[in-house]
């Protein structure tokens, strides 16, 4: 069951490119999805179901209008892919965060109406990160809910940190903004005034494992936030293997979270389908799963999460 799934269909497509945020031919790696690639690929990864989201930059969503229309665009199409399809696939809705009240709107309809299951939420509105009070009236109407919230990162407040042409901002700096929507999480005590938030991270945290320890260091000389908050933040959030997982992230990240709390992702298509099976071989193959944390990671976790999606796959 794989929780960090793209999808750009059809008329998501069309709405993004009359609004000049994709060309009309070529484009990203991700743009370039079909449902028949997209089937193709989970079947040859053993992929059951795909969790789709569009991580639209919130600052597409910023006048009210483009809002509106937009998020409608794309939590509609999304549903109507699961309705196609609904042993195959689940959502995440869209909200425009730029507008809080209608965020709350927007995420009303898709998880009543459209049946999501979840709400994307990007680690950033303009210079704010999700921990902002300003965003305390959605998150306490998601919590109300005891909703999933995927927080999928873009590019950094201050702009696209080039370390060298060959190193782009997707490999260092996505993971710095998932680290920081998570750090500001903690340290502005959302986490603990929305407790039934399930919240997971993706690319399995970014540096947070790595670094929660100097983080509690920060926070014992009174430099950073509370270390018993950053402590049970740590095991509280859910993380994918989309980083992707590695002989260099998978022991960390066991040992911070246990094998409870990481789900399978595949970032399809942003990873291409012949990346989508060397990273999948991998954790397949990772010597430090044992057999009851690879059913864990690979399903048994995301039946958990997603209630609903689960009972729609069992009676399939």
């Amino acid at each position: 069951m794989d929780v960090h799934h793209h999808a750009v269909p059809e008329e998501m497509r069309e709405w993004a490119v009359e609004m000049g945020l994709l060309p009309e031919e070529g484009g990203p790696t991700w743009a370039q999805w079909t449902l028949e690639s997209t089937l193709r690929t989970m079947d040859d990864n053993g992929i059951a179901v795909g969790i789709a989201s569009a991580p639209v930059p919130s600052e597409a969503f910023r006048d009210r209008a483009m809002a509106e229309e937009g998020v409608a665009v794309c939590n509609e199409s999304l549903a109507a892919l699961v309705a196609g399809h609904p042993t195959r696939f689940g959502f995440f809705a869209n909200v425009a965060t730029f507008h809080v009240e209608l965020a709350i709107e927007q995420a009303t309809h898709a998880l009543d109406e459209l049946h999501a299951d979840g709400v994307l939420l990007m680690t950033t509105t303009g210079d704010w990160y999700l921990g902002d009070p300003r965003f305390d009236p959605l998150l306490a109407a998601l919590n109300d809910r005891g909703a999933v919230v995927f927080v999928h990162p873009g590019a950094l407040p201050e702009g696209t940190t080039e370390l060298h042409p060959k190193v782009p901002d997707f490999i260092g700096d996505y993971p710095l903004d998932t680290t920081r929507a998570a750090l500001n999480l903690v340290a502005s005590g959302a986490l603990d005034r929305f407790p039934d938030l399930s919240i997971i991270l993706s690319h399995a945290g970014g540096f947070l494992p790595y670094a929660a320890g100097r983080a509690e260091s920060a926070g014992r000389q009174g430099e950073g936030p509370d270390p018993a908050a950053v402590a049970r933040a740590v095991r509280r959030f859910y993380y994918d293997t989309a980083l992707p997982m590695s002989p260099y992230a998978t022991p960390t990240l066991l040992a911070a979270a246990g094998s409870g709390h990481i789900l399978y992702g595949s970032d399809w298509p942003a990873r291409p389908a012949d990346e989508v099976g060397t990273i999948t071989e991998a954790l397949d193959a990772d010597p430090s799963l044992d057999d009851r944390a690879r059913r864990r990671v690979n399903r048994d976790n995301a039946l958990r999460l997603f209630p609903r999606l689960a009972s729609r796959v069992a009676n399939d």
